[in-house]
């Protein structure tokens, strides 16, 4: 089982990775937790040059580096791990960069689903829990942490994702779950343990 977090940042996507997994460990399974980017040693260093603010990265640059840390994952980790039956939680997959990239940078979408399908070999997740908040809150959550790179990216910018992540949800409704993250950690969480125990 493949499972996904999407949503921007200060929507509790961690957090609730976290609470999922001792949800699922406490029922005997075996899984692992990733992050996108990262979770290789060269998806962590390509992590490193997207997030820093001191590099000047444009918009078709930034895409390929997203995918390029993407196809190492799903290539190293995220494939054999599905093969050996585990479940799988990611902080972000390819919603983000149709968000992100597509939306939010205003790069071409087809090109983009082409570049997804090719880094991801095909592999989609079988759930994405999308984390919503206001931007508005997200910015009262992230006010006190030093902005990377793509933070400093702007509000119309972050607007422009949010819209992306929305019109994701709605295209794709049995995939994409919706769960409103902006009250507390295990109010979140139920909503999230529900939908999980009325799909499996």
């Amino acid at each position: 089982m493949f499972i996904s977090f999407e949503g921007i940042d200060g929507c509790g996507k961690t957090t609730q990775i976290e609470q999922l997994s001792n949800y699922f460990e406490k029922r005997g399974a075996e899984l692992i937790k990733l992050r996108e980017p990262g979770g290789t040693a060269t998806s962590e260093q390509i992590r490193s040059i997207l997030l820093n603010h001191k590099n000047d990265i444009d918009s078709v640059t930034e895409l390929f580096l997203f995918e390029a840390a993407r196809s190492c994952l799903v290539q190293q980790i995220i494939k054999p791990a599905l093969d050996e039956g585990k479940i799988v939680l990611s902080d972000r997959f390819f919603d983000s960069t149709i968000a992100y990239q597509g939306y939010g940078r205003g790069l071409n979408m087809e090109m983009i689903n082409k570049l997804n399908e090719f880094a991801t070999q095909n592999i989609k997740p079988d759930i994405t829990f999308y984390l919503k908040i206001s931007l508005d809150l997200s910015n009262q959550r992230t006010k006190y942490k030093n902005p990377d790179r793509m933070e400093l990216s702007g509000q119309i910018f972050f607007e422009r994702v949010i819209k992306g992540f929305d019109e994701i949800a709605l295209k794709e409704p049995n995939r994409v779950i919706t769960i409103d993250s902006s009250g507390q950690v295990q109010k979140t969480f139920s909503l999230i343990e529900k939908a999980i125990n009325e799909r499996f």
